[in-house]
């Protein structure tokens, strides 16, 4: 089989798991964050389990974008700045801004986000340095064009939200208090929104089944996650704005 033929089968591959993921999560909330419980064994600092979870995508993302081909063209390289602009700050900087240092993660959650992500890595970088084609006219393509706004957009997005999030003082339930500003005036989870955004803009960006993979399965992930906090804040704090929505403004 060749790379192009396994690269797109791969891409089914994430999509099927996407899928999978989905119906499961509405059945039970990963362990982890505001949700971490017993029962899922031996747990990391949710500090150093986030760093090396998040690792194939920043460092192994860029060691094999430099094994294509196409590693010096100026709109690989464009997608590997977008890239890595996203998981350069969630492997190593927001990681280190938590301020739960002694909150825990399960090995199980941090080992299967990180096989996913590996797999996940491998697909896009090949495709953006050496499978996909991507002429210096590129830059002017509607799809690259359309798609480069809203992972910006998107990544200002969830930006912000993490910034609110980092910055609330500790408060009732070890740390967790009801979010103000931005997007929370809609949603619970502004900063889940905002990775939606950038995920479907950078396959929009890319065109390519590798791309379209990965939003759909960060969807996949996210919007049951989101819908679980949601009730979590409104079963937590009885003052919980009525009107805000989970993930989908107005509408989830």
């Amino acid at each position: 089989m060749s790379e192009v033929a396994l690269h797109r089968v791969l891409s089914f591959v994430v999509i099927g798991i996407g899928l999978a993921v989905f119906v499961a999560l509405w059945f039970v909330t990963a362990p982890y964050g505001r949700h971490v419980r017993r029962g899922w064994g031996p747990a990391i600092a949710s500090r150093w389990g986030w760093m090396l979870m998040e690792s194939p995508s920043a460092v192994g993302f860029l060691l094999l974008y430099l094994g294509g081909a196409k590693r010096a063209e100026l709109v690989p390289l464009v997608f590997l700045a977008l890239w890595e602009a996203h998981y350069l700050h969630r492997t190593f900087i927001y990681p280190l801004r938590l301020k739960e240092a002694q909150r825990r993660m399960p090995y199980v959650i941090v080992l299967l986000a990180l096989l996913f992500n590996a797999l996940n890595t491998y697909l896009n970088a090949r495709q953006i340095s050496e499978l996909g084609v991507y002429p210096l006219l590129w830059l002017i393509d509607p799809r690259f064009v359309v798609g480069a706004l809203m992972f910006v957009a998107g990544f200002a997005v969830n930006q912000q939200a993490d910034a609110v999030l980092l910055g609330l003082r500790d408060g009732k339930d070890g740390g967790y208090q009801i979010p103000h500003g931005g997007l929370y005036r809609l949603v619970s989870c502004p900063n889940y929104l905002g990775e939606l955004i950038e995920w479907a803009g950078f396959a929009i960006a890319t065109w390519s089944c590798a791309g379209a993979a990965f939003a759909i399965f960060t969807a996949a992930n996210l919007v049951p996650r989101a819908v679980a906090n949601h009730r979590w804040y409104r079963r937590t704090f009885p003052d919980y704005p009525a009107g805000r929505r989970a993930i989908l403004p107005y509408i989830l």
